[in-house]
């Protein structure tokens, strides 16, 4: 079963996705450099305050909390003491975004030193380079691929593009090869999206995925939508497809994986290019 992770600083939100189990919560303290990274984009800029990691973590009973910090900089061993004063537990997670080498990797590994486990939010090309010399860094586990930032750093024309030319293949390879979990980028609705949810569902099943980001279109509450259902409705019918999509043979997963990959090159062709 997929950890589905949920950006929030709302502690009674929090409540309700610790209530059906399988969730991951996530406080984003990010701020270093996003500005400027997403402007003139629909993506997701967090207001969180370093205080927010104490409001999620006290509800929860179930659910294991991640922090996203800042790219490593000079405040980094402040920032981090800072969250673990908040009562982060060894068994939450710290995610490091913006990397683009194993040194940095490495030195965020020596300031977390052991406190729990770390996240390498691969969403660089220079990350992407040195894969291989960074896989092996001590207290690592799990590399989650940020398809947006990753799909601009590569020059490519759509978020998923990396799922069509073999580029994120080859990361869960590596990944699998040591032991690590993967997750990867978000999820909208099942039938919503350029690239519909059902199908980027199916590639996660396909690549051995355990964790992605539910949108902020998976749980939208705008009064508009006349067929709106509950959160806790759209979780469930994520579940069950991942339940049926689980079932495929071999032979359908090999097919589904040939059909996305021509619709993404097929969207890819009719987006303009992004400036970078």
């Amino acid at each position: 079963m997929l950890d589905l992770l949920q950006i929030t600083h709302d502690p009674d939100f929090a409540r309700r996705c610790d209530a059906l189990g399988g969730m991951r919560l996530f406080v984003d303290l990010e701020r270093l450099g996003k500005a400027e990274r997403q402007a003139g984009r629909n993506t997701f800029i967090s207001t969180h305050q370093i205080s927010d990691v104490g409001h999620i973590k006290a509800p929860l009973q179930r659910s294991r909390l991640m922090v996203r910090v800042n790219p490593l900089n000079p405040a980094t061993p402040s920032e981090v003491d800072a969250v673990f004063a908040q009562g982060l537990a060894a068994t939450d997670l710290l995610m490091l975004p913006m990397f683009t080498s194993a040194a940095a990797l490495r030195d965020f590994a020596a300031i977390v030193a052991g406190r729990c486990p770390i996240v390498a939010l691969l969403e660089t090309a220079g990350a992407l380079a040195t894969l291989d010399d960074w896989i092996t860094t001590p207290g690592l586990t799990e590399v989650f691929i940020g398809l947006n930032d990753l799909h601009l750093s590569l020059g490519l024309r759509f978020m998923f593009e990396p799922l069509a030319n073999g580029t994120v293949d080859r990361i869960a390879a590596a990944v699998h090869r040591h032991s690590l979990r993967l997750g990867i980028g978000g999820i909208a609705r099942l039938d919503e999206g350029l690239l519909p949810g059902r199908d980027v569902l199916a590639e996660h099943l396909r690549l051995g995925s355990q964790a992605v980001i539910l949108s902020r279109t998976f749980h939208r509450t705008d009064s508009a939508d006349t067929a709106l259902s509950s959160f806790e409705d759209e979780v469930l019918a994520l579940r069950a497809a991942e339940v049926q999509l689980a079932q495929r043979t071999a032979v359908q997963v090999e097919a589904d994986r040939v059909r996305i990959a021509a619709c993404i090159t097929a969207i890819a062709q009719g987006v303009s290019p992004k400036r970078v």
